[in-house]
């Protein structure tokens, strides 16, 4: 399904870190923090985050669940060891206390204002925990209807699962929403696989698309999306 000539989503899905949070600009300062306290050693923020994103993906999707607070605990103990890094308790605690303090971007909030005028209903799909999320929904001016986690679904994206409770809690099919996301290797999967629509917040920082799907639309910010539901009639 594409948006032109489709029917009006009874709710918009959005992702929550780096579509409406500043995920990468906060992970890269608690990682630059962390990677401070370790005194004289060659590796640079960027690796360590990536390595920490290879090893907290992986964990996502291997059982036994784990909160988030667990695995990013163990994915972070993980990216520093094979970094060659002491680890300790102290650096999950840091970066479990700086993602609640994570802002929004700077349109979002007047964004997410002008779409519940126009009448959508508006939820949050994330790969968190409740309680953590809750500092980051605080931030966002009231305009939240609902937050579904990972941890009430017992399962991450791009796992069906995810999204499958999310629209049960909705009361909507996949047809009767629109998805509104950061994450190509996350949420672009699952859209792909499940068949909802789609639209890609791509912010410029380097994500690439799946080989083999292309969202329904393409829009550098989110302020975009308003006039874009203008254009189609909703």
């Amino acid at each position: 399904m594409t948006l032109k000539n489709s029917p009006r989503p009874q709710w918009l899905t959005f992702d929550c870190y780096g579509t409406l949070i500043q995920w990468d600009e906060g992970l890269k300062a608690v990682a630059a923090q962390i990677l401070r306290d370790k005194g004289d050693h060659p590796v640079d923020v960027n690796r360590l985050i990536e390595v920490y994103d290879r090893h907290e993906h992986r964990l996502e999707q291997t059982p036994p669940h784990r909160s988030f607070r667990q695995l990013s605990t163990l994915g972070l103990h993980m990216a520093l060891e094979e970094l060659g890094l002491a680890s300790s308790a102290e650096d999950s605690q840091r970066l479990a206390a700086a993602i609640p303090k994570m802002p929004p971007f700077p349109e979002v909030i007047d964004t997410l204002a002008r779409l519940k005028t126009m009448g959508f209903k508006v939820c949050i799909v994330s790969n968190t925990d409740d309680d953590i999320i809750a500092g980051n929904v605080a931030q966002l001016g009231g305009h939240i209807d609902r937050v579904i986690t990972a941890q009430q679904a017992g399962a991450y994206k791009p796992n069906p699962q995810l999204f499958d409770y999310a629209h049960a809690q909705l009361g909507v099919s996949r047809d009767q929403v629109v998805h509104i996301c950061a994450s190509p290797t996350l949420d672009h999967t699952a859209a792909r696989d499940m068949h909802f629509r789609c639209v890609w917040i791509d912010r410029g920082t380097g994500r690439q698309l799946l080989p083999d799907y292309q969202p329904d639309a393409i829009l550098s910010t989110l302020d975009q999306v308003v006039p874009l539901f203008e254009s189609l009639g909703w």
